[in-house]
């Protein structure tokens, strides 16, 4: 897989400001969330597998690696550039694309399979090799990008369900595990967010209670204040960032 890294300066770790990896950043929330936290002083080092995300990483003065959350080497290449390029680690934030849709019962075993890797095993990959780094360091915090599914599953998006309420169970167990050692883990659950146009079978805006669609920087203002000291009791969690979209208590 090709890589490509843009710095800051040749004396990048000299450079004040936090660090956060962001994966999936090359377009929707995830180049939101990239974009917030840049304008908030994180120096940034982006993962995706589109080329474009070294034209954003350009454009936040941070780093780029091209590659996928599904591929393990790739996520250990976008830690150990950080690394060089850095030399610490302070956040991170898990995104990933969306898994297949279909008929329940008609989905494929491979199709399962990816949605497992693309959910759930990217992100356990990602806390072994950043866990490490974030316990010598002393500090360190994890956000979890998931969905509304993960508390709302719905026929229309099974394996997106599944595995996101997999991930909300990682998240409580991992932050538990973290604790000690000054880690925080999060997810941050969005329901309807406006990327692109609707799609044909999205839920009307007059369904959701504050009557819009959410946009990418009110995630990534959520994420941001996850990420920051202002949030320094609050680990464990899953939140749901959906407009009240989802009656649940």
């Amino acid at each position: 897989m090709t890589i490509d890294l843009y710095s800051i300066t040749v004396d990048a770790k000299e450079i004040n400001g936090p660090v956060a990896l962001v994966t999936a950043a090359s377009k929707g929330i995830g180049a939101g969330v990239a974009r917030l936290l840049a304008t908030r002083g994180y120096r940034v080092s982006l993962l995706a597998r589109s080329s474009a995300v070294t034209e954003l990483a350009r454009e936040l003065g941070g780093i780029a690696t091209v590659g996928s959350v599904q591929e393990g080497d790739d996520l250990k290449r976008l830690v150990e550039q950080t690394m060089a390029a850095y030399g610490r680690i302070d956040g991170v934030v898990n995104n990933t694309g969306h898994p297949a849709k279909g008929e329940l019962l008609a989905l494929t075993d491979e199709q399962w399979q990816e949605g497992f890797e693309l959910i759930i095993r990217s992100v356990i990959q990602m806390a072994r090799l950043v866990t490490p780094i974030m316990r010598e360091q002393g500090s360190g915090c994890i956000v979890n990008l998931s969905s509304y599914a993960a508390v709302r599953p719905e026929l229309e998006r099974p394996v997106s369900a599944v595995f996101r309420a997999g991930l909300s169970a990682w998240t409580r167990v991992f932050a538990e595990y973290c604790a000690p050692h000054g880690i925080r883990v999060n997810s941050v659950l969005p329901g309807f967010i406006q990327t692109g146009p609707p799609s044909a079978s999205a839920i009307l805006a007059s369904d959701i209670p504050m009557a819009r669609y959410g946009d990418v920087e009110e995630i990534g203002k959520v994420v941001a204040f996850l990420l920051s000291p202002e949030a320094s009791y609050l680990t464990g969690q899953n939140l749901l960032v959906d407009g009240g979209m989802v009656r649940t208590l």
